[in-house]
């Protein structure tokens, strides 16, 4: 029986949840790629069809609690999942004085609830096989506050919270719970498109690359269950930390 991955939070092909689909699709595994635009994700999936890769789209909103059951549902339904990612979560600056409640609360909702959500229903479904690996996606967020960034830290440093606990209560039931800090702008397609300057100012290797994040996130996958890895931080060789 095949086994499968359930990616949430894919959007362009050219963006770290694409490329964590076309890693997993490489490592054998029928991906389930899950992201709120349908073409980013059947972008996704036909890419890796047509490199001779097995993949499902399934659009679902990672903050709606009844889409994440069926997502699992319908990856649980194709094989077992061994390989679960909650890539959910942009930024979301904003000045403090100025911001509104509910922006606040958005950050937490797609930064953390949706953890909750997506890990909740991911762990019911392998803690009956003991086996299977659950990743978070984290940022510089996670580890320390910014000016302008008080709603994403908010939410990201609860996910990285979030993260520890259910390694300290899943893993010794076979589950391997990890969280990848992205310490740096990531050189994918929003990114490139959209700061421009930001990516001159960087300069050449001064973004983190798409295929090292993603090779980060098989060799968590592939640990051994004796020498498991929790926490792995990534940044690019010029930046500072």
């Amino acid at each position: 029986m095949i086994k499968t991955a359930v990616i949430i939070g894919v959007g362009p092909i050219e963006g770290l949840g694409g490329y964590l689909c076309t890693h997993a699709a490489n490592k054998g595994l029928h991906v389930v790629i899950a992201g709120r635009t349908l073409r980013s994700i059947k972008t996704v999936r036909d890419a890796i069809r047509g490199n001779g890769g097995e993949a499902t789209a399934v659009v679902a909103d990672a903050t709606d609690e009844s889409q994440i059951k069926q997502l699992v549902n319908e990856a649980e339904a194709i094989g077992p999942i061994d390989l679960a990612i909650y890539n959910a979560g942009n930024n979301f600056p904003g000045n403090f004085l100025e911001m509104q409640a509910s922006y606040f609360e958005s950050a937490w909702r797609v930064c953390t609830l949706g953890g909750f959500l997506f890990a909740r229903e991911v762990i019911k479904a392998m803690i009956e096989r003991k086996s299977g690996t659950l990743l978070f996606t984290g940022a510089s967020a996670s580890m320390r506050g910014r000016p302008d960034f008080a709603a994403f830290t908010a939410g990201k440093a609860g996910l990285r919270a979030l993260a520890q606990s259910l390694a300290r209560e899943f893993q010794p039931q076979g589950i391997h719970i990890g969280h990848v800090v992205i310490d740096g702008g990531i050189a994918g397609e929003k990114i490139i498109s959209k700061y421009p300057e930001f990516v001159e100012r960087a300069g050449e290797d001064g973004l983190v690359g798409l295929g090292g994040i993603a090779e980060a996130y098989m060799y968590l996958y592939k640990q051994p269950r004796n020498a498991w890895t929790h926490e792995l931080d990534l940044r690019t060789f010029k930046e500072n930390f």
